[in-house]
């Protein structure tokens, strides 16, 4: 059932990757994961074949354009199958994040009058039979895994009727560019999710904007491990497709260091926060270094934090860079599977040091900017020509407009931008303005003119008892460049001075404190010894001096025990929920303003 190649036909439908990409490189391994210790791979052949009867089987078991079909899983192949299929029979997608709780799944089942469920193991359905016991549009609950006395997702396959073949054409053929592709249920940082609708020709043109940017081609590999509910990694998923990419899939969080050295990646997408994470860890094992090697390490890394792309450091600081990456960032590279070509970085503010010291290790990394709302893109600094500026999130995207309100609120529109929110008309007109301008919530400016800039969440800016507004998420930025703070909050709402909430990176103070010949005994413990508090108040201290005396953080408390999504600090797309944080921590910021 391999399908003929239509080359001439204009990519209107997301589906259209099918004959258009997939049959062009006709690939060995489009898809791959690993199962029981073996990488298993599918081929375009295989793929497009289980779409084809996969779609035929969900027009047997009655599903009819607009049904709403719902997908709890981990990255894997399976879940672009469901994809593809649920596509083509024109019913609409609607991805969720596998580790929310089972009341969002009760609330979005019902909101969006979900039909089927498809799970990718045991515990991803109990949840998912939990939320359904009160939500009586969903019909059934078909698991990836095998998984005894429930639905296996095969068994729709083995139902596909190739006589349907015809009808399936006819539905195909009715589907139009402009038409409902998927909900995407943001995860939101308070309230119940919105479910965002996006149309074929909204995540096609974000594609086709970002395409070229992207230093890739069909005999690359990309290592994928945010969820694929993200409309970031769906998006670029689509664009690996179009390049003729390898896509493999990461085991899980835990496995991504191992599976950068199997697959030998040539780009993959993350999120700052991963790879604060990994900057780190390398920073905490060159403390753990003596001597002479200790020294070598602190020195390139200096001279990796001073690195920007765009500049000509000269003679002496060139030969300094060829000898750091000699004898310290080749590991970096080889850490990262040796090949990296671009790192893309979203969904949050990356801290300018990261992209310096990754840019001077030789491992591009390209920071963007977007929203579920636009599908997602807005603008993203390009390595293919080199146009960026560190610190911005690049030029904004062909085919999308961006102006500044006088409030500084950053305004988009284009063909990105959503359909709306799915039953929320009202609040659909909230965001989208009579004129079709997209108002983000986020305050930016473009500097030199073209690169944009986000300073912060319009909501979230905060104002002094003094008067005086503050902008955190600056603040934050700018005191988590220290390596021994993990994570912070800045909170002071009607408060006198901001005051923050701070997870230090323990790995890095257990060495400080080996160094200081302080006996470490527990996380819970450390955060009140007074070496370590003082450490972290000259910490706040050095960052302090760069605001204004009314913007200085004047007191902090430190935590033991850092912020998940499970715990519901942190959206699954490892956004602070700020009231969620300043609710649980109340009486803790109240005792810094005592």
């Amino acid at each position: 059932m391999f399908a003929p190649l239509k080359m001439s036909q204009p990519m209107t439908r997301v589906f259209d990757l099918l004959d258009q990409s997939l049959v062009k490189y006709n690939k060995s391994d489009v898809f791959a994961s690993k199962i029981n210790g073996e990488w298993q791979r599918t081929s375009a052949k295989n793929f497009i074949d289980a779409v084809t009867q996969l779609s035929l089987g969900l027009l047997k078991i009655g599903v009819k354009k607009s049904d709403k079909i719902a997908v709890i899983s981990e990255s894997r192949p399976e879940w672009n199958i469901v994809d593809f299929a649920v596509q083509q029979v024109g019913a609409i997608g609607v991805p969720l994040y596998p580790n929310i709780t089972v009341e969002d799944y009760k609330y979005i089942f019902n909101d969006a009058g979900i039909k089927l469920v498809f799970v990718g193991d045991a515990d991803l359905l109990r949840k998912a039979q939990d939320a359904a016991k009160d939500a009586q549009s969903v019909q059934e609950i078909y698991s990836f895994d095998k998984i005894l006395g429930n639905n296996h997702w095969k068994e729709i396959l083995e139902k596909a009727d190739n006589q349907d073949i015809e009808k399936l054409e006819s539905i195909k053929s009715s589907i139009k560019s402009d038409d409902l592709l998927t909900i995407i249920y943001t995860s939101g940082t308070t309230g119940n999710p919105k479910g965002v609708m996006l149309s074929h020709q909204n995540l096609i043109s974000n594609l086709e904007s970002c395409r070229d940017n992207f230093p890739i081609d069909e005999t690359c590999r990309a290592l994928s491990f945010l969820p694929l509910n993200h409309v970031y990694e769906r998006m670029v998923l689509y664009l690996y497709m179009s390049k003729g990419l390898s896509i493999y899939y990461a085991q899980n969080m835990a496995t991504i260091a191992e599976d950068l050295r199997d697959v030998q990646p040539h780009i993959f997408t993350t999120v700052p926060r991963l790879l604060e994470k990994v900057y780190d860890k390398i920073v905490a094992k060159g403390y753990e270094l003596n001597g002479l090697k200790r020294r070598i390490f602190l020195w390139a890394l200096d001279v990796g934090l001073k690195y920007d792309p765009n500049q000509e450091f000269g003679v002496w600081y060139n030969f300094q860079l060829k000898w750091a990456k000699k004898l310290v960032f080749s590991k970096w590279q080889e850490a990262l599977g040796g090949n990296i070509r671009m790192i893309c970085s979203g969904a949050a503010a990356l801290q300018p040091r990261l992209a310096r010291v990754f840019w001077a290790a030789g491992i591009p990394v390209s920071e963007g900017y977007g929203m579920t709302e636009t599908s997602p893109v807005i603008a993203t600094n390009r390595i293919m020509p080199l146009d960026l500026r560190i610190g911005t999130v690049g030029p904004i995207i062909d085919g999308t407009t961006v102006k500044i309100a006088e409030d500084g609120e950053i305004l988009v529109k284009g063909p990105n931008v959503m359909l709306g929110y799915y039953n929320k008309p009202e609040l659909t007109k909230e965001v989208i303005d009579k004129d079709g301008w997209l108002h983000t919530g986020d305050i930016g400016k473009l500097e030199e003119g073209k690169y944009l800039k986000i300073t912060d969440r319009k909501k979230e800016i905060f104002k002094t008892s003094g008067g005086k507004y503050v902008a955190p998420q600056v603040l934050e930025n700018k005191m988590k460049e220290s390596v021994y703070i993990e994570q912070l909050m800045v909170v002071g709402e009607s408060q006198k001075f901001p005051a923050a909430l701070i997870i230090p990176e323990f790995i890095v103070i257990r060495e400080w404190c080996k160094s200081q010949g302080i006996e470490y005994t527990s996380d819970a413990e450390m955060i009140k010894n007074q070496q370590i508090l003082k450490l972290i108040f000259s910490e706040i201290a050095r960052f302090n001096k760069e605001f204004a005396p009314y913007e200085q953080v004047k007191k902090f408390t430190l935590l033991a025990t850092p912020w998940t999504v499970e715990g519901g600090e942190i959206t699954p797309t490892l956004k602070p929920k700020r009231k969620s944080i300043i609710t649980k921590y109340k009486a803790l910021i109240d005792g810094m303003y005592a």
